[in-house]
């Protein structure tokens, strides 16, 4: 490294970057490393989808924060290039009774949190989906302020212009400053530094079409028993994912049962990427040696958390702060027989 930082953050992904510039906002000197320069991982690839809709409290609270924070996000970045925030709304569909009775949890959840999201019938959600064929629709759940970014990679190129990054190899946490602090953030790479921490890379596909003139699909359209999230991106284009195996053929079905409108439209850029997961679908976060943080294992929440994870583990770095979440998320809660499993992972 060129010169002595206070930290040490290891991953220029949207997590990093974003720990960094809390970081560096509170006065410390910090330089951010990774192997491939900066969004050259998951947070290169990402959707830039945010939604409010989750399943347990702490997720919801991080992403309602980050919210506030991305609603003034050109001004606190000084940002040339307006990423482009866009209220589509979510919709998260179920096709039986179990599935139903879970979305309802969620939003009853959600609400007492101030998520407006709300449970919708069948008709509904045909009307809120414009060519949705709700036959096998048992009901679905709704929050019309979810939405996502047109050009997420622009927020994280923004981070990364603000604080100081370098390109290098980092073998064993040992190859840096002894009195450094360090937070790894290196995504599924966490686990190469940190073996004890039960995080594992989980393979995830993006399919998207060439762009279409004609707004096909305005709501980003969940169904999590058929395997297929989809959205129309504002440039046109139609991204779909098959929630399970990336197959193409899936989503295909997918739409035959679901979105016939969709059934013609090509699908011919597939793009490969990796989920960060452990057991229970939730980041470990917080102190995991000595002058050693953690922030890893979002499972494809990265972006829309990272603003709040940025500034709860800077707040941990700087003694500052200990806010709730890092007692929700520490690395203790596998041995301990605590896990608080994520439901709506998608």
């Amino acid at each position: 490294m060129s010169r002595r930082a206070d930290v040490v953050v290891v991953g220029a992904g949207i997590t990093g970057l974003s720990i960094a510039f809390h970081l560096k906002e509170r006065g410390a000197s910090v330089t951010v490393v990774d192997r491939a320069g900066i969004g050259a991982g998951a947070s290169g690839l990402q959707p830039g989808g945010v939604r409010q809709q989750w399943g347990t409290p702490t997720n919801c609270q991080l992403v309602q924060e980050s919210l506030r924070f991305y609603a003034d996000v050109v001004e606190r970045l000084a940002m040339r290039v307006d990423p482009g925030f866009r209220r589509c709304g979510y919709l998260f569909l179920a096709h039986s009774e179990r599935a139903l009775d879970r979305l309802r949890a969620n939003v009853a959840l959600q609400n007492g949190l101030d998520v407006p999201s709300r449970i919708v019938s069948p008709t509904e959600a045909a009307a809120l989906v414009p060519g949705l064929d709700a036959a096998g629709v048992t009901g679905a759940a709704w929050c019309d302020e979810d939405g996502y970014f047109d050009r997420p990679q622009a927020i994280v190129e923004a981070f990364g212009a603000l604080v100081d990054v370098e390109r290098a190899e980092i073998d064993d946490l040992d190859d840096l400053a002894a009195d450094a602090a360090v937070v790894v953030a290196a995504g599924a790479d966490t686990a190469r530094l940190l073996p004890e921490l039960p995080i594992r890379g989980e393979p995830r596909s993006l399919f998207f079409s060439e762009p279409i003139h004609e707004r096909l699909l305005e709501p980003l359209v969940v169904s999590a028993e058929r395997g297929l999230a989809a959205k129309q991106l504002a440039d046109g284009r139609l991204l779909a994912s098959d929630l399970n195996a990336g197959s193409r053929a899936n989503v295909r079905s997918g739409f035959e049962e679901l979105l016939p409108r969709l059934v013609y439209v090509e699908l011919p850029t597939l793009v490969e990427g990796v989920y960060d997961v452990t057991p229970d679908r939730q980041p470990i976060l917080g102190q995991v040696r000595d002058r050693v943080w953690v922030a890893a294992g979002f499972s494809g929440r990265g972006f829309m958390q990272a603003p709040a994870i940025g500034r709860i583990v800077a707040e941990s770095v700087l003694g500052a702060g200990s806010d709730p979440a890092l007692a929700v998320f520490n690395a203790d809660r596998f041995a301990e027989g605590r896990l608080a499993p994520e439901p709506s992972v998608v």
